[in-house]
């Protein structure tokens, strides 16, 4: 039971920007509980900006209000899947020998901060185009669902870090837990499609990345993540799940 907690407070300390939970320390056997709990944390980070959306819907102007969750969105998770989306985008701009090593420069490539704003620009759009600000809660779980599917089933690159401790500790018990209560929240909205939508993004970008690298990496995880996130506002939007 400590380990389930410690875990799920590392999960919100790894996602989030929450200060009580600033658990940075990787103890042995909390890892796999904390990729567990990934999308748990997605629907609690969604459900507080949905909050929040009703909450100040009667007093602020639509498209304003979008762009305050939005920056609301980039400050509660410390824009640390951003990041990994910059540098995979990095990452692609150089030969494939040189990419992963690219990836790990701490220092933003042209390239990835071009991407990066632009994504943020289209992001932001979508944000304010989007009318079921309450499907929030859904689509930042399942972004985060694509994220724990990718650490449990495609290789990672390195035996060190938090990455190959979390791949090394997840069990299939925890990953059936974590796709359990996914599925769950999933019926319970009536949006089986918007679950079919992310896997389709999942496979797309595992089709890519493993021919490309054959392995996964923490940067690909946010890209995984960031990318989700922004298909399924725009399904969302578009009306595909109507």
């Amino acid at each position: 039971m400590i380990n389930l907690f410690k875990g799920f407070a590392l999960a919100i300390s790894m996602l989030t920007t929450v200060p009580m939970f600033k658990i940075h320390v990787f103890y042995k056997g909390i890892n796999g509980y904390a990729v567990m709990f990934y999308p748990l944390v997605g629907f609690i980070l969604g459900a507080v900006l949905w909050g929040l959306h009703s909450l100040l819907n009667p007093y602020v102007a639509s498209t304003h209000l979008a762009v305050i969750i939005f920056a609301l969105w980039v400050l509660l998770t410390g824009a640390l899947h951003l990041d990994g989306f910059s540098d995979t985008v990095d990452g692609l701009y150089v030969q494939k020998e040189r990419a992963l090593e690219v990836m790990k420069d701490s220092h933003v490539g042209g390239m990835g901060m071009i991407m990066s704003v632009t994504f943020l620009i289209l992001k932001a759009s979508s944000l304010a185009a989007l009318e079921a600000f309450y499907l929030l809660p859904l689509v930042l779980m399942l972004s985060r669902l694509n994220a724990v599917l990718a650490i449990f089933f495609y290789p990672y690159i390195s035996q060190n870090g938090m990455g190959a401790l979390a791949k090394e500790e997840f069990t299939k018990t925890q990953m059936l837990v974590a796709l359990f209560y996914s599925f769950l929240a999933v019926l319970l909205y009536n949006k089986l499609l918007l679950l079919v939508s992310a896997l389709l993004v999942l496979f797309v970008i595992k089709l890519f990345f493993i021919k490309r690298y054959g392995v996964f990496s923490g940067d690909i995880y946010g890209f995984l993540i960031e990318v989700t996130e922004l298909v399924l506002l725009n399904v969302l939007i578009f009306g595909l799940l109507a």
